[in-house]
């Protein structure tokens, strides 16, 4: 597993404690979930952009499970 260093701002430090001390989570944990709703997220804003093209051509459900794929590899 790759390790990050990760500036944080003051606001977003304090989240990450009191969600530690909230859930039980670590801050890995947090962290890691953060990143996997971001990827989700950027996934499904890239289905939804490909739905309003009107010159798309291609397959939306060979997209839907490549981030299906992507989902089930984190």
């Amino acid at each position: 597993m790759t390790t990050l260093s990760v500036p944080l701002t003051p606001e977003l430090s304090k989240y990450i404690e009191e969600a530690t001390k909230s859930t039980g989570l670590t801050k890995s944990d947090i962290m890691r979930q953060a990143l996997t709703m971001y990827a989700e997220e950027q996934a499904i804003r890239k289905i939804l952009l490909a739905r309003a093209e009107p010159s798309l051509e291609g397959d939306l459900d060979e997209l839907a499970a490549q981030f299906k794929e992507h989902e089930d590899s984190l």
